[in-house]
């Protein structure tokens, strides 16, 4: 006969538990943070710093004030803005007076052309505005 009872429960103790415990926190650690790169991956990142994206950034500006795009909701089109316009494009013109002679000839053409196109935009507006607008 043997010293154990049958009524006794026999207790297995797994001596390394807390490794498998370590293993499983970083396999839930692991599938956060793929989770949370998928979200990220489905976000845009923003271009990176450079002197297109500052010109771009300043003549969207423009075009907003201007009146060129619908509301966010869309169901209006935004009321043009021309003194903050003009400001835009002022402040354009002095980035191109003030880096005359600093830029590549793509940049430089690229600002001429801008401003050229941005101007346009003005003038017309103004004249849509006075044309509107009862005297």
């Amino acid at each position: 006969m043997t010293d154990e009872t049958p009524d006794k429960p026999k207790i297995i103790i797994d001596e390394d538990w807390k490794s498998h415990v370590e293993q499983e926190k970083q396999v839930a650690e692991d599938l956060r943070d793929s989770k949370q790169n998928e979200q990220d991956e489905g976000a845009q990142s923003p271009p990176p710093a450079s002197f297109s994206v500052l010109v771009t950034t300043l003549a969207t500006q423009v075009m907003v004030t201007l009146g060129q795009f619908p509301s966010p909701e869309g169901k209006e089109e935004i009321k043009p803005e021309p003194t903050i316009a003009r400001h835009l494009i002022d402040t354009l013109a002095v980035l191109e007076e003030k880096t005359k002679g600093n830029l590549t000839g793509e940049e430089s053409e690229m600002l001429t052309q801008v401003l050229h196109e941005l101007r346009m935009l003005y003038v017309a507006t103004e004249k849509k505005l006075s044309e509107t607008t009862p005297s």
